[in-house]
């Protein structure tokens, strides 16, 4: 597995510069059957990573532009009437999809925000008493501009919760804008991308077992109380983790573990993960949602100062 993450970073490389840290995170997040959100400024390139992820694992892939006038069945879909039968049929939305981009996830209300809380949990939606299964894989993944930008709404920390990792991919120092310049310069008429010319690694079934090997990678007691340590110390310095966020950095770092080879999990792999896990959760007691910068603060003090066992 470990030469099948260089393989998959290098092929991105086609079309990505200089993300091999946020493409291993992504991976091990659908690796890991979770739902990754990606948040920073527009134009960075989030969509375009996204794009690249589900062209080399082979995934049915659908992008959802969420504005302040999409409605839920803009995505879920909904009952049209057949005059011809005389009778309702249900048109499936984007969200039947293996791999769905929810695109400025908090530029929409609320209520369409949280029109995919169940699609993110359960793999399935239910409208109007129905309940339609999801392609497997599924997985979710939502972008979202920072909160102080115009038109933004903030994301219901039950929503923020049920994504598995979140992950932040900065503006480009020079050296890599440098290369980005110097690599459209050489495509011929202002051409964009070919993501088609990507080759396609894995299929989805393929991925579904890695899922299943992933999850069965040996943790050992003193890596899980390594775990509870780290939590131990959010809530003693006043911070808020939920159980959710524990299991899924468990899941994390199992799935870490699996694509650098092996069957355990190290405290490096928690530590690899915790961040993305956890500094979207993390809350203080007496201000919820808690402040983005401080939490990663927050988190980092936790990994500097709880040893591993």
């Amino acid at each position: 597995m470990e030469s099948f993450l260089r393989e998959f970073q290098a092929e991105a490389g086609r079309a990505l510069i200089d993300r091999e840290r946020e493409l291993e995170l992504a991976l091990c997040c659908f690796v890991s059957g979770g739902n990754l959100l990606i948040e920073d400024t527009p134009g960075v390139g989030k969509t375009t990573l996204v794009k690249v992820m589900a062209r080399l694992l082979g995934l049915d892939f659908k992008r959802v532009q969420f504005t302040n006038d999409l409605l839920p069945a803009d995505i879920l879909g909904s009952q049209v009437f057949d005059a011809s039968r005389q009778s309702f049929s249900f048109h499936r939305g984007p969200i039947f999809a293996q791999l769905v981009l929810g695109d400025e996830l908090n530029r929409a209300s609320p209520r369409t925000q949280s029109a995919v809380l169940q699609a993110m949990d359960e793999h399935e939606v239910t409208i109007e008493g129905q309940t339609y299964e999801l392609p497997e894989p599924f997985f979710f993944v939502g972008t979202q501009n920072p909160h102080e930008q115009i038109g933004t709404a903030l994301l219901p920390e039950s929503q923020v919760d049920r994504f598995l990792m979140r992950i932040a991919l900065g503006t480009p120092e020079r050296s890599t804008q440098r290369k980005l310049l110097e690599r459209h310069r050489k495509m011929a008429g202002g051409a964009t991308f070919d993501f088609h010319s990507l080759r396609v690694l894995v299929t989805p079934e393929q991925l579904a077992g890695w899922q299943r090997s992933a999850a069965a990678v040996h943790v050992s007691e003193a890596v899980s109380e390594y775990i509870l340590d780290l939590f131990d110390g959010a809530h003693g310095r006043g911070w808020v983790l939920s159980p959710r966020a524990s299991l899924g950095l468990q899941r994390a770092g199992q799935a870490r573990a699996f694509l650098n080879g092996r069957e355990y999990v190290l405290p490096d792999d928690i530590q690899e993960v915790f961040l993305p896990v956890t500094t979207h959760r993390l809350a203080q007691f007496s201000r919820v949602p808690g402040d983005p910068r401080e939490a990663a603060s927050m988190a980092r003090t936790l990994l500097e100062q709880t040893r591993s066992r």
